[in-house]
């Protein structure tokens, strides 16, 4: 916020569990009102623009990533370090860096390595009904029954052709497709036999 930000996203406290409570999500919630409506920070577009400590810091950023763009570069740019695992790998071993920093306590988390208490964590979670999944089946169901198949099968061939043209934009035929009432599922097959399915490399 200090740095200027054209949008702000809290997560809520319960997000790495399950799917948000409605306590949780009002937290996040309140957070950002907070910072939006009590601090005053959004009343300024930047403000901190001046400061020396943090236009270094900005100079010292811009310049890692010019040189974190030229590695990409000498790959031979942003696909085939993508097909060669470079993403992959340099996400993985960050990770891996995080986690040792804080099992070292080289890295603060509050709650996780320091100031560590014995109360049991008790996060109310929300729980999915069982009987969604069923209830899902019988709408797809009725949907199958009521829809046209002729509609149906235009709108997957329209969208099987622009697949195949490979620089269509897909989206307008997806929304056809949507408003035709194809499944998700018959869209996916359209496009997965078209394209292929994407499998992640492991390594560089």
């Amino acid at each position: 916020m200090l740095g200027g930000t054209q949008s702000l996203h809290t997560n809520s406290l319960d997000e790495a569990l399950a799917l948000p409570s409605e306590h949780a999500v009002r937290i996040a919630l309140r957070t950002q009102q907070v910072i939006a409506e009590e601090t005053g920070v959004v009343n300024t577009v930047d403000p901190l623009g001046g400061s020396y400590f943090v236009e270094a810091l900005t100079d010292q950023t811009e310049a890692e990533v010019y040189a974190y763009f030229r590695r990409i570069d000498e790959i031979g740019g942003v696909l085939p370090a993508i097909e060669a695992g470079f993403f992959q790998q340099e996400i993985a071993d960050a990770s891996y860096r995080h986690q040792q920093e804080v099992d070292r306590g080289d890295r603060t988390i509050v709650g996780v390595n320091r100031y560590v208490t014995d109360e049991p964590l008790n996060i109310p979670i929300l729980e999915m009904d069982p009987n969604g999944y069923q209830r899902q089946v019988e709408r797809l169901r009725r949907l199958r029954e009521r829809r046209d198949p002729v509609r149906v099968e235009q709108a997957l061939n329209r969208l099987r052709n622009a697949c195949d043209d490979q620089h269509e934009n897909l989206m307008p035929y997806l929304l056809d497709a949507a408003r035709s009432d194809v499944t998700l599922g018959e869209t996916m097959a359209v496009m997965k036999q078209a394209f292929g399915l994407y499998q992640e490399p492991m390594s560089i």
